[in-house]
């Protein structure tokens, strides 16, 4: 087996380092709003929220902007792949309108902003395109034309592109913006502290209990007590409404490398075809451009040989734009709801002080921003004209969501009910011997199932392979080095660490 190459840091990590740490807080906390999660999402909320005058606390269990918005492709973009035909059968002309338009207004507020505070950036206008390869898709990418400009957006169907490749059509949105994310985000953070409102990093939130106030609680055992909590935490960690019944997630891949920007394209290109595949460029140094392409989307935890996946994206790459010199690869993970629709609003039904933004589909930039506008009004009693749209309790969803819903709910049974049955997902083995350096795989050991991973130096690091989360099987990504769960996402490293959500606790330790 050969040995895999590490992922590296995300170029916008690696471009835009976080700086000094914002510690978790010495005791309790009392604030008007408390933020868990420190995404585009919780720190658009959070510092909507500062600029209007409220007490905020924003709650990051990592670093902030480093989870899924540190590893995104960064598209601030309203046109979303194949969305609006869709949405104009089953939500109607006016539904798709009120889509494209809050998408949209988050873009021109994300460029007021930038004005506004003169954050640098790396801010471009550019266009957008949905492009497709096969001639037989020409006819779903005219009603997708149709359908966006219907909506509002200024789309147009057109054969002819910036690619170095033929297409045979695409869906031209013009009037759209690529930046660098994280450069944005921590610029709004050291605003955020400017207008009085805290950062608390490596703190965890692992308990909710709502009333008013509601009191959240830290892994350290502080009490954070607010009169509204958001929770901006990708997945969320808190779930009384079940909506993971209306989430599912998807991991994707992504390849980066240095091109002449003489040659590079312009504009940013997506097509659904090919297991997805994502190309845009963004500044670099020395007359050159970054060549970003992500594909590859897969459930984690079903991933199979990611490594693989990485070579097929790498030579995509290269068939088509000519000999590359990877400098960055790394990977993101996106939330897609079943109606296709993103759910931010009130936590659950019977909610008055709680409130989620999630399931954003990939297009977690201008989604989030969204949400954060959208979220900083409901909380201040102003009206805003989507947030029937978004309402993560809006009537006739599961009738709308048809089959997605019910197929969505089949692939986490047969994890969930299999797991009990002594299915065992990905790679096992007969015993911890078989495990080769830098893999990992579930083993027996004393009747109970343990996720085994060996290190290149040849330690073992054993732990529960059940997810606690709800308690699926977790399997082994050789190429990131970490235990992911197939049934909502929930990720590990080696040691058992939560890497990603909605898990909040770490996988019990085993000693072999």
């Amino acid at each position: 087996m050969d040995e895999p190459t590490r992922t590296h840091p995300s170029y916008w990590i690696e471009t835009a380092p976080p700086g000094d740490l914002a510690p978790p807080p010495r005791g309790d906390l009392t604030v008007d709003v408390a933020v868990v999660g420190a995404g585009v999402a919780g720190i658009a909320t959070a510092w909507e929220l500062a600029r209007r005058g409220h007490g905020v606390a924003l709650l990051e269990a990592d670093r902030v902007a480093a989870g899924v918005t540190g590893h995104t492709t960064a598209k601030l973009t309203a046109q979303h792949t194949l969305i609006y035909d869709r949405l104009r059968r089953t939500r109607g002309k006016e539904g798709a309108h009120l889509y494209a338009a809050s998408q949209t207004d988050a873009i021109r507020h994300v460029a007021e902003v930038v004005d506004e505070l003169g954050i640098d950036c790396d801010w471009e206008e550019a266009a957008a395109y949905t492009y497709a390869e096969d001639g037989d898709r020409s006819d779903e990418l005219r009603a997708e034309a149709d359908a966006a400009r219907e909506a509002g957006l200024a789309a147009e169907y057109v054969t002819d592109t910036d690619l170095p490749y033929p297409v045979a059509g695409a869906v031209r949105v013009e009037g759209q913006a690529q930046f660098h994310p994280r450069k944005y985000l921590l610029a709004l953070v050291a605003d955020l502290k400017r207008l009085g409102g805290q950062v608390h990093e490596h703190t965890r939130v692992v308990g909710l209990s709502e009333g008013d106030p509601c009191v959240l609680t830290t892994e350290d055992g502080v009490k954070v007590r607010a009169e509204t909590v958001v929770v901006a935490t990708h997945y969320p960690i808190f779930d009384r409404a079940l909506l993971f019944t209306r989430l599912s997630t998807r991991r994707e891949l992504v390849v980066a490398a240095p091109v002449d920007a003489a040659t590079a394209p312009r504009g940013m290109y997506i097509t659904p075809e090919q297991n997805t595949r994502s190309v845009r460029t963004a500044p670099y140094a020395d007359g050159k451009r970054l060549l970003i392409v992500t594909g590859e989307h897969f459930t984690p935890g079903t991933g199979g040989d990611v490594e693989a996946r990485f070579k097929d994206l790498s030579g995509w790459a290269t068939d088509r734009f000519g000999e590359l010199t990877f400098t960055h690869r790394w990977a993101t993970q996106d939330n897609d709801s079943t109606d296709s629709v993103p759910l931010v609003g009130p936590l659950h039904p019977a909610s008055r002080h709680c409130h989620v933004a999630t399931g954003f589909g990939g297009w977690g930039l201008s989604s989030g921003i969204m949400a954060g506008r959208l979220l900083c009004d409901l909380i201040t009693g102003r009206e805003n004209p989507w947030s029937g749209l978004y309402d993560p309790c809006r009537v006739m969803s599961v009738v709308r969501e048809g089959k997605d819903f019910v197929k969505h709910q089949a692939d986490v049974a047969r994890h969930f009910v299999g797991d009990r049955l002594q299915h065992l997902p990905g790679p096992s083995a007969g015993s911890v011997d078989d495990i080769a350096p830098g893999d990992g795989a579930i083993v027996h050991v004393a009747g109970k199932r343990c996720a085994v991973h060996r290190d290149e130096g040849g330690t073992v690091h054993a732990v529960s392979a059940k997810c606690t989360h709800l308690g699926c099987l977790v399997a082994f990504n050789r190429a990131e080095r970490t235990w992911e769960c197939p049934c909502h996402g929930s990720r590990f490293d080696p040691d058992g660490r939560v890497v990603q959500g909605p898990a909040v606790r770490p996988l019990e330790r085993r000693d072999l």
